[in-house]
Formats: C-alpha cells, structure tokens, sequence
C-alpha cells in the first residue's frame, strides 16, 4: 500500500508560557498543504525501514516510521513489514514531514491490518512521537494548544483555491535555539478570533513569535517573507520555528527571479 504524507504550515504561532515538564504551551493553527512524502508498506520476513530522496539524518532504527510502527505492534499483532519512505518534504523546515510520516504509518497501518482504531485511539498512539504528530490523524485545519497536541475548532479556517508559494532555504534553525530567543506571553488576542476575519487582515495581527529570534539570526528568512510582500502576497508568514516561509496569494503567482536560487519550492492551489 502507498500513502503520500503531506505537510503543515502554522497559521499563527504564539508561545504562551513554560510549563513544569520543561516545554511550552502553545497556540497555533495547523493547516495542511500539498508537498508530499511518498511512504509504502510491503509485507516482509523481517521489519525494515529504508528511504530514498531527501537524505534523512540518523539511524534507520530511530526513524519516527518505525517507532510509529513500534508502537502499535506492542499492542497488536502486526506481520513484519517492509517500510520505505521517499523523502521530499524538507527536513526541520517547520513543515512536519517526520511527523506526517510517522501517522501515516499508523494510518495506513490501521487500514491495512483492520485494527478498528478511532482517529482520537490513533492520536493517542502518536502523540508520545512527536507533538506535531497528533495533527496528521485527523489532517484537517484546526487550534492546537498545550504542547501544540490538543485540539479545538476543526474546520476553523477554509483557504480553499488560494494559492501557496512556499520555499525551504537552505537554513536549518535549531529549534531549541528558537525557543531561546522567545519571550513567552500570556493573555493575547485569540488566534481564533483572528482567523474569522478576511485574510487581508492578517498581516498585522496573525504572528509567529519565532520570527523575531529566528529573524535576527538569519536575515535571509525575513527577506524571502518581504520579498513575498513586495510581490503581492497577502499574506506571508515563516512556518513553525522556520526555516520555511510561505506567502498566501490571491491568484497563481509568478515565481519570481529572486527565487530562483532555492530548490526546494512549491507553488499550489491549496484546498
């Protein structure tokens, strides 16, 4: 079986406080876009994992596929697989693709296998993966808080045929280093409410508080956001704790000749 993990952009991103366990409480909202993994699940005489593509740091012993699939054959019989993943959603770009992969394992696995799990069983099962993991179970726009693993307002925001102009660069931001530079805050105005009103009213109310830290580090990432202005965005944003930055237009937008330097880029018709 095969199955296309797709990333995430953060409509918003605010770092409310820090809690006792050592991490912050968030609130973003997670909306999925269309650039994609490719993961297939064969069956095999022994469990594996291997990947292709974008190369993927570390062990293959560690990879969140196979612990995806860990996790659930502590709790069911599952035949041995053979899991192989082509990597084309950057790596720590703030998109989530080894969090999408890793529920997608379980999703697939769930269908496959006819465990009969609930949506809200499969992100219970993911959630100690990742945070960003629960979001890709249900994969729809939606509030995140806490640790950004609980949800509220499925559905909150439709940015159907608008379009997406998305680049990567070639910038890795630490995200502890990211958090370093955050100064948490409390008592703001709900992402919520803003996210009910047009989009061309975002622009000076919709923040990432990453983008200051991250920003004054690597002024490249802040450049990309205004040259997305300067070009007609109406609204551009860094995804996460970066490095990736988008910018939502109203129309197809041109790719424009100050881009061509960055490989990894989507333009798409969001739905």
């Amino acid at each position: 079986m095969i199955l296309f993990p797709n990333a995430k952009i953060n409509l918003g991103l605010y770092v409310l406080n820090k809690r006792p366990d050592g991490f912050h409480n968030l609130e973003t909202c997670f909306y999925p876009v269309p650039w994609f993994d490719i993961l297939e699940i064969i069956p095999a005489e022994k469990t594996v994992f291997t990947s292709s593509g974008n190369t993927i740091p570390g062990n293959s012993e560690d990879n969140l596929c196979l612990k995806a699939y860990n996790a659930l054959a502590r709790d069911f019989y599952l035949p041995n697989v053979h899991l192989h993943l082509h990597k084309k959603i950057p790596i720590g770009a703030g998109l989530g693709g080894g969090s999408s992969d890793a529920a997608f394992v379980c999703k697939l696995l769930n269908k496959r296998f006819e465990l009969g799990l609930t949506d809200q069983q499969l992100e219970n099962y993911v959630r100690p993966l990742g945070s960003d993991c629960a979001f890709f179970i249900q994969n729809t726009p939606i509030l995140a808080h806490e640790k950004g693993d609980i949800f509220t307002d499925p559905g909150i925001i439709s940015l159907k045929d608008w379009w997406i102009f998305l680049i990567h660069p070639p910038i890795h931001v630490a995200t502890k280093d990211a958090y370093q530079g955050v100064i948490p805050e409390e008592n703001r105005k709900p992402l919520a409410e803003i996210l009910r009103t047009p989009v061309e009213n975002w622009k000076n109310e919709l923040v990432n508080d990453f983008e200051i830290s991250v920003f004054k580090k690597y002024p490249e990432i802040e450049k990309i956001k205004s040259l997305f202005y300067e070009n007609g965005a109406i609204y551009a944003s860094m995804s996460g704790s970066g490095s990736s930055v988008f910018g939502l237009f109203k129309n197809k937008p041109d790719f424009f000749p100050a881009f061509h330097v960055y490989s990894s880029v989507i333009i798409n018709q969001l739905s």
